[in-house]
């Protein structure tokens, strides 16, 4: 299991900075309980190493004009991993889209999609995403509310689960 090569220190390190990545270097050493300059050196090693991948402000997006929300279910015409890895690197170009999974089942991927208005995501929909290459058919939910949008992982899971398996 990818966590248990990361000691307590660590992991609490992670879920402090995974809830309020602002705050300084003396206050998460603190938080974990050990002294300032060898949390900033794991914090340093947790970086080095792809565990902290950045740093982001959750922005609210309505607050900042858009409106809408789409999750958008599409299937390709081949899942061929040229035709997969094509229409991924599209998404990445596209900006209304914020994330892109891949997924197993009837629906090849989800796109998060926001945009200010309707008819942006609209002509978004129209004009780009259903002319893609190798695009057989979308399918799109609009978002009425959100009731939760946690990033990162559950770290009390984790830590329950490793005491179990200790």
């Amino acid at each position: 299991m990818a966590g248990t090569r990361l000691d307590p220190i660590d992991r609490k390190i992670l879920a402090e900075l995974q809830a309020d990545g602002r705050m300084t270097n003396v206050e998460l050493a603190k938080r974990v309980g050990i002294s300032a300059p060898p949390c900033l050196r794991r914090v340093r090693t947790l970086e080095e190493a792809g565990y902290i991948r950045g740093y982001h402000a959750k922005v609210d997006t309505r607050e900042l004009g858009f409106e809408v929300q789409v999750f958008a279910m599409v299937g390709l015409q081949s899942q061929a991993e040229a035709d997969l890895s094509r229409f991924e690197a599209r998404c990445r170009a596209w900006s209304l889209v914020r994330e892109c999974h891949m997924l197993n089942g009837e629906v090849d991927f989800i796109l998060k999609c926001v945009a200010p208005d309707l008819s942006t995501f609209q002509n978004f929909l129209t004009e780009e995403l259903l002319r893609a290459d190798n695009v057989a058919s979308v399918k799109t939910s609009l978002v009425i509310r959100c009731a939760k949008d946690d990033p990162g992982v559950p770290f009390d899971v984790l830590e329950a689960r490793l005491a179990r398996s200790a």
